[in-house]
């Protein structure tokens, strides 16, 4: 089996999706998905600078496109098979891994990250909150001594790196009293993603859902809420929703993608924080990084070696 994942907020980069449009047709697919969120999606994954695309209501929809996009051409090769596949995403990196796996449309996965992200910036300004990455340390204390600080372990990503979300005033009180062996790193995301700081979000997220027409996933499909597979379209839906103020636990991912002894980790762009979490997390499982069109034959080839 090979792991298909696709990456959350953070992982976007200026100028990313340049290299995409060298590829006949993936202009035209951009249009579409841009059209669907009323976004220029081309702008801002090629132009755009590191600021303007660090905006929520940007940053979102742009990085489910881009694993579509990236997607879509892996499932051209003809090697793939998508028998051999088990879907997963990190946070905002759960829509695309619903869309790719048949959940969704592309183009309702598009509309249901405007209005989250749309709903999470809004949040998001209301108090000025964020996310801090804490690695090392004994995993039972660093849990403790974010609750003891007043934050949320919002992300638990394996590897000896949980990540710490909540007020900003909390994030920094905590960095100058870090857990013991710790470091602790600030991200750049706009918000406390994943806590309570997020519930606003979730009214109209839940009332956009019930529009969506839903399909059972194609190829098996985790959830970030616990790593288990979810084998109906509604339980996907309604986990997507609930994750806006629930935790992501990418541990739990990579322990059930390592008991079912997947033999690569192909992760869609913009890639290179969930291998890297993999290199820590499966230790021994080979990790592919798809930023590129030139990445894509590497992938395609991990499903018949």
């Amino acid at each position: 089996m090979i792991a298909v994942v696709c990456p959350g907020q953070g992982s976007q980069k200026p100028g990313f999706l340049a290299p995409w449009l060298e590829i006949d047709g993936v202009r035209e697919h951009l249009e579409k998905l841009s059209a669907a969120v009323d976004l220029d999606l081309i702008h801002y994954g090629t132009e755009a600078d590191e600021e303007t695309i660090k905006d929520t209501s940007v940053a979102q929809p742009l990085i489910v496109a881009a694993g579509i996009i990236a997607g879509s051409q892996l499932k051209k090769n003809p090697a793939f098979d998508a028998s051999q596949v088990i879907f997963a995403g990190h946070s905002v990196g759960e829509v695309t891994a619903a869309a790719l796996s048949g959940v969704l449309s592309e183009e309702d996965a598009m509309r249901f990250i405007k209005v989250r992200a749309t709903g999470m910036a809004d949040a998001a300004a209301a108090a000025p909150s964020g996310m801090s990455a804490v690695l090392g340390g004994k995993e039972e204390d660093v849990r403790e001594a974010i609750s003891a600080a007043n934050l949320t372990a919002a992300n638990s990503n394996g590897g000896g790196q949980i990540v710490a979300a909540g007020a900003l005033e909390d994030l920094k009180n905590f960095a100058e009293n870090p857990p013991a062996k710790t470091r602790v790193i600030p991200l750049k995301v706009a918000g406390a993603f994943h806590t309570s700081f997020m519930e606003s979000a979730v009214a109209p997220l839940q009332e956009f859902a019930e529009t969506l027409s839903l399909a059972a996933p194609q190829a098996e499909l985790l959830s970030n809420y616990d790593g288990q597979a979810v084998a109906d379209g509604k339980a996907v839906v309604d986990s997507l929703v609930a994750q806006v103020t629930r935790p992501v636990r990418w541990d739990l991912c990579m322990e059930a993608l390592s008991a079912r002894e997947v033999t690569a980790v192909v992760e869609l762009a913009p890639a290179g924080t969930l291998v890297g979490l993999a290199k820590r997390g499966m230790r021994g499982t080979p990790g592919i990084a798809v930023n590129t069109p030139a990445d894509l034959d590497q992938a395609a080839a991990a499903f018949t070696n």
